[in-house]
């Protein structure tokens, strides 16, 4: 059994598929093995994945016949993973030379089910340190005790996946796959579920991811309906932490990020094509009618004015029919 996994889908990414698989064979180990999943890429991309098998030690790689969505590009990777030790990398990202094995250190000897690192965001030549929401640092915690308070950031609001490393025992609980399909947000409902049902995690300052902001490939710059699904994940999010023992404690922190992440999309919606856009308006306010709406009167009320005013307006819009997640 390999000691460390290492997951990595690809899609379409040949500009930057290089300077991660070069940082890959800088962190290579004889008991690493590198998941490289390419998720039916169209652009030069299978061909560079293909040299990294023969030059990469320990790689692998799983070819999606269709693109799937990086959800299920992940869930590839897990299914084949045979390590003690699960992390992730994103294809257009990369990581410091020797990153994995001072990660793999950090969780062997605090023994948890996960931990959760800071990480380097880079947009074009800038840097800036992200530095997980949470104060206490190198100490074994209850995951469940750190999703709040509802008001302030908390680390299922840094729901970077490869901001961390996790023991195969998550895996075998049902705790470390996505939710298949989701083509944005698919870190939240996947976050949340962690915190909610492992059982011990920590956080270390440790630095050697960098995430590659501002790409024009990236879903998070792209303004089309896949945008939309960030609906069907935070709707996932409230309903299984509506059926949470503690959910009268957790739901107000649920619907107050699902609320933010909305009223973020809304005042943005400019950017997106009309149809889309319109879309969006309809898919909000069928959520809001389908949240909590004695919790949901105590988010808003909590709210600046002017998201709270935003959402209020939304919520006010007829449903068409059909106006459910995608």
């Amino acid at each position: 059994m390999p000691k460390l996994s290492v997951i990595v889908p690809f899609y379409n990414v040949q500009q930057f598929a290089s300077d991660t698989l070069k940082s890959l064979r800088a962190n290579a180990c004889a008991d690493f093995e590198f998941i490289l999943v390419d998720d039916c890429s169209t652009d030069a991309t299978p061909d560079i994945l293909a040299r990294a098998i023969r030059e990469l030690p320990g790689a692998v790689l799983v070819s999606h016949e269709r693109n799937a969505g990086l959800a299920s590009a992940r869930n590839s990777g897990i299914d084949r993973a045979r390590g003690e030790y699960l992390t992730f990398l994103d294809g257009d990202d990369w990581l410091a030379p020797g990153y994995l094995a001072r990660l793999l250190d950090a969780i062997e000897e605090l023994g948890c089910d996960f931990v959760r690192t800071d990480h380097v965001q880079c947009t074009g030549r800038a840097r800036a340190v992200h530095r997980v929401p949470h104060g206490r640092r190198r100490t074994v915690l209850d995951p469940r005790a750190a999703i709040l308070p509802a008001d302030r950031s908390t680390p299922v609001d840094y729901p970077y996946a490869w901001a961390g490393v996790y023991h195969r025992r998550l895996v075998d609980r049902g705790l470390l796959h996505f939710t298949d399909g989701l083509r944005t947000a698919e870190d939240r409902p996947w976050i949340w579920k962690l915190h909610r049902e492992a059982e011990t995690f920590a956080v270390v300052g440790l630095l050697g991811v960098f995430y590659r902001r501002g790409v024009a490939s990236s879903l998070t710059q792209i303004a089309d309906v896949r945008q939309l699904d960030f609906v069907r994940a935070f709707d996932q999010v409230v309903e299984e932490t509506a059926r949470d023992p503690e959910a009268g404690a957790l739901l107000p922190k649920a619907v107050r990020t699902y609320c933010a992440v909305m009223a973020h999309h809304l005042g943005s919606i400019e950017r997106f094509e009309p149809a889309v856009a319109r879309r969006l308006r309809s898919l909000c306010a069928a959520a809001l009618r389908r949240m909590p709406q004695d919790v949901l009167a105590e988010v808003m009320e909590s709210m600046d004015a002017r998201r709270a005013g935003t959402l209020r307006r939304v919520r006010r819009r007829p449903v068409t029919a059909g106006a459910v997640a995608l």
